[in-house]
Order: C-alpha cells, then structure tokens, then sequence
C-alpha cells in the first residue's frame, strides 16, 4: 500500500526530522563546552567523566531497540516519544541540584537521542524512492555539520553569562535551549507525519532487548574512561584495570552469545540474525565501525591540536574547524545529488574514503610550527571525504532490504558506527596518554612543576598525578595559564623585595612555563601523529571494504508515490 503524500507534506515532516536530529548533533558538542563549568560548580572532577557516558550508554543501547520498535509500532508514534524524552531530560538536566542528578538526567536524554537518531534516518527510507534517498542523507549529513559549528559557539556564548530579558545564562541553557525546539518538532510531527507502520500485532522481544542493553552498557563501560569510572572499586578491591576489563570483556562475550541464542528463536527479534547472511550488510557494518573510529580520531584530536599548539579557546578551537565542516556539507549534500542523478552510490562512497584516508594521513604533516592555513586545507578535504562517503552508508543499506525492516537495518548500521566511534575514541584516548608519558618521562623533576608545587595559588591545578597526561596537557591550556599565572603574580605581591629583583622572578617564572610548554606541544604532537597514522589506515580499511560491496541499482518509484505500509 502506498501514502500519497503531496510534496509539500513530505517537506514539512523532513524538516521536523531534522529539527529533532539537529538537537542531538548539537547536544553531542555544546556539552562539551559547558562541562568545564558544571564541574566547577558541582566540585565532582571525578564524575565528570560520566556525564558524557551515562548519555553514551544509553543512547548506544536505545538506537537499535527504537529503530525495531519503529518496524512494529510505527515511526511517527516512536519520534515523538523520542523528542519528548530527550526535551524532558534537557530540561530537569538544566534544573540538576547535583551532578548525581545531572548524570541521571543525561541517561535519560540519551534515551530520546538514540529514538530521534535511530528514526531520523528511517523516514528517508518510509517518504523516499531508493533514488531520492541520497539527496535527503546528505542534508541530514548536513545537518549534523551545521550543529558541530553551532554546537561550540553557542555553548560558548550560553557558558559565559549574557542577559536577556532579566534573565542570566549558564552551562544550564545549554540545556534549556533543546526545549522550545523539542516542542516545535513535537508538534509538527504529531500534526503532518502519517504513521508509517504495519498492521501485524507486535510482539516485543523483551529477552533479546535486555541481553543486548547488558551487553552494550558492558562494552560501553569497558572502554570509555573505566579507569576513572570505576577508580573506587579498584582501590578497595585492589583489581588491576586489566583484570576488570577482562570481567567486563567476558560479560559482553555471554551477553552476545545469549543474544544470539535468543534472537535465532523469537517470533520478531530485535535484530534479524539473517540479516548478516547478506553480503553487502556485513561489509556496511564493518565500514560503519572503521568511520566511526577514523572519523572521530581526526575530529576530536583537532580540537585538541588547535588548544595546545595554537593556544585557542575552546570556542575558537570549534570555529577552527569551520574549513573541515565547509567541505563536508558542500560533499555531503552534493554527493547526495550525484547518486540521486545517476542512480549509482558505490563510486562516490569508494571516492570519499580513499579522499578521507589520504588527508587523515597527510595531518601528520602537521607540526607546532605549521601555519594554520596547511591545517585549514587539510580538513577541507577531511571534511569533504567523510561528507561524501557517510552519508551514502544508510542509502546502501536501506537498498539491501524490504520496507518493513527498514527500521532494523538503518539503526544497527547506526550502532556499528557509535560502537566504532566509542571504541575508536578510547583506544585514540589511551595511545596519547601513553605516547605523552613515555616521551615525557618523570615530570616530577621539571623545574616548572616543582615551582607550581611550591606556590599555593596552583596546588589545586596539581591535585591530580603530576605524570597524569590529562592533569600536563590541562596545564597547559590556555585558561589554566591565565589562572596560575595570577596567582604568581599576586603571590608576588606579598613579597617584600625590590621590584627589580620581582622582574627577575616573574622573567624566570615565565621561562619555565614557555619551557614546560615546549616540552608538553613537542610530546603531544608526536603522539598526535600516531593517531593520525592509525586514523588514516583505519579509514583505508573502510576504503577497501567499500570496492567489495555488490552493488544493486538504486529503484526509483513514480514520485507521487511514497513507499508506506
């Protein structure tokens, strides 16, 4: 049966999806801007980790469970409560007393972005001709370019205190601002999408969704930070992280085993085990988890790059990859176009990885003396490969399968790309740890630190492990420079002596932060360069998995036709 849908609907219902899509891209980066203010008004340095993995499990474990349950029940009913628990979880997030709330609060977001993420890429699938498919991901592809700019500058803006209307922003209107446009996408939904779903009586396989949530949280927390999530049972216990890890790695292994045991024998599983039978679905899994990881590699750690080599504000870090973003909407919504035109997806997915992997590789080039500009130019064609190659991964896998198990199909693909992203962004995290401190050394020793430990104005930048690479790459931002040296200066003030002997001191002060500055660029851009390497090669495997891909022509319908029930 087909919706006759006019044009104009099917415009209207797209721009609510991408209303509520834009909400979790950009939640995804404002955080990241205001975290550094929740911690100092909660005081929980520790929990800060957790405020961005509670929302990382969650929404891990709700995409492939929203994305079957929007098979059986629909995907209009499925969105809106997918928007309706995100907006509500933005909201009490914004009212948290307390970081154990906020972190509550943020799972509970994470619920609805998985929903909204799962279900945003479906209906291309529900209004759209296989052909017209591309032209829609890569707006989508788009959009969640749009929100890694916005996302920055607005949290940003919202962290640094404005008035409106007798009103003062903080950290908490990043929150609040989800709201008014959860809202707006609610309603636009409710009123325009048609129901999209099918009338067989849904059977929801309760066994299989809550195997797969243990399995995922597992993994989740076996690699995202588990040294300093689980640092209190460690120390009472006296495990070693590698022993807990292996617990962990042995619970995701049972998990996964009983979920397939139960997904071979229910009536509607949560993911079709058949479903790897077909070729072309197991490599677009496989390509999802290598972007996932390449992906995130380069992104995140430009971000850092621009912090300790140029010295840039987290805001001006966000508008430093402005070229990167540039070339990925420009790729993405043009590549779109091309498939759309032609017919034919494989040639442009192949072009984007093999561009991807060759600027990912050709950032090793940066070093802290290379001008901007290179780094500019490089992440214009970083941005244009992942922009012509990703979105292109939900138009292949929506081709390989029926209407209703679109919804299926679409977000496990989703979830090989967070697992990648999340395993990728830990393994990432571990290799500059490790590549700082060994080509650091002992910082105990280090002039500057031992005269940091000495002034009382920093021991509170120093409460963490002096060789920590966290606790010397955060001494070395910007905003922490500025804090200690205040402090030197007023502590100088107390000094009885003549100002010219205080020059001298502040003259040698200075020298020892520009000295420990070196030391600490020089060590993280080498160790930044062996990410690049494994972030490029990473991207290469997902160049060559996409040459074996068979591809099947995309089907176009009549256009007043639209896929349905």
């Amino acid at each position: 049966m087909h919706h006759h849908l006019s044009l104009r609907s099917k415009l209207i219902i797209m721009v609510s999806v991408m209303a509520s899509l834009f909400l979790v891209a950009l939640d995804q980066t404002i955080i990241s801007t205001a975290l550094g203010r929740i911690v100092e008004e909660f005081n929980a340095y520790t929990s800060l980790t957790w405020v961005v993995t509670a929302y990382l499990i969650t929404t891990t474990i709700t995409t492939p469970i929203a994305g079957k349950f929007s098979d059986l029940f629909g995907r209009r009913l499925i969105l809106m409560i997918g928007v309706a628990i995100f907006s509500i979880g933005s909201l009490l997030s914004g009212m948290s007393g307390n970081i154990d709330q906020l972190i509550i609060f943020r799972a509970l977001q994470g619920i609805g972005g998985g929903i909204i993420t799962a279900n945003a890429f479906t209906i291309i699938g529900d209004l759209f001709a296989a052909r017209e498919r591309g032209k829609w991901q890569g707006l989508i592809g788009a959009v969640f370019g749009i929100a890694s700019v916005i996302g920055p500058l607005l949290g940003g803006f919202l962290t640094e205190a404005h008035s409106f209307f007798g009103l003062t922003t903080d950290w908490r209107w990043t929150f609040f601002i989800n709201v008014p446009i959860g809202i707006a996408a609610f309603a636009v939904i409710a009123i325009f999408c048609p129901p999209l779903k099918h009338a067989k009586k849904p059977r929801i396989d309760y066994v299989g969704a809550s195997l797969l949530a243990v399995g995922l949280a597992t993994l989740v927390l076996a690699v995202d930070n588990t040294d300093k999530i689980f640092a209190d049972l460690l120390t009472s216990t006296g495990m070693s992280l590698a022993v807990l890890r292996m617990i962990m790695a042995a619970i995701v292994v049972v998990a996964t085993g009983a979920f397939i045991y139960v997904e071979h024998r229910v009536e509607e599983p949560i993911l079709r085990l058949e479903f790897f039978k077909n070729r072309n679905y197991l490599i677009l899994s496989a390509i999802a988890m290598f972007v996932g990881a390449g992906m995130l590699g380069s992104i995140l750690y430009l971000t850092q790059f621009n912090q300790q080599v140029f010295g840039a504000s987290p805001t001006e870090s966000g508008l430093m990859l402005l070229p990167m973003i540039g070339g990925l909407m420009v790729a993405s919504i043009g590549s779109g176009q091309l498939v759309s035109k032609f017919g034919k997806y494989k040639r442009f997915m192949i072009t984007g990885f093999a561009l991807a992997s060759v600027a990912m590789f050709s950032l090793v080039t940066l070093s802290p003396t290379s001008p901007f500009l290179q780094e500019a130019i490089i992440m214009v064609f970083v941005g244009m490969g992942i922009g012509a190659g990703m979105p292109l991964m939900n138009v292949a896998v929506q081709n390989e399968f029926e209407q209703k198990d679109l919804g299926m199909a679409t977000s496990s693909n989703q979830l090989f790309r967070g697992l990648g992203s999340t395993i990728g962004v830990a393994i990432f995290g571990s290799m500059l740890t490790m590549g700082i401190t060994s080509s650091l050394g002992n910082m105990n020793n280090d002039s500057y630190i031992q005269t940091l430990k000495q002034s009382p104005a920093s021991s509170q930048v120093l409460a963490g492990d002096v060789n920590d690479a966290n606790t010397l790459l955060t001494l070395n931002m910007p905003s922490t420079k500025d804090k200690i040296n205040e402090g030197f200066t007023k502590s100088l003030t107390n000094v009885k002596a003549p100002i010219a002997v205080k020059d001298v001191l502040k003259k040698d002060f200075t020298a020892k932060q520009d000295g420990y500055a070196t030391k600490v660029v020089d060590a993280f851009s080498t160790s930044i360069h062996h990410i690049f390497i494994v972030a490029g090669s990473v991207m290469l495997v997902a160049l060559l998995l996409s040459i074996a891909i068979i591809e099947r022509p995309l089907r176009s319908a009549k256009p007043e036709e639209t896929p349905g029930e």
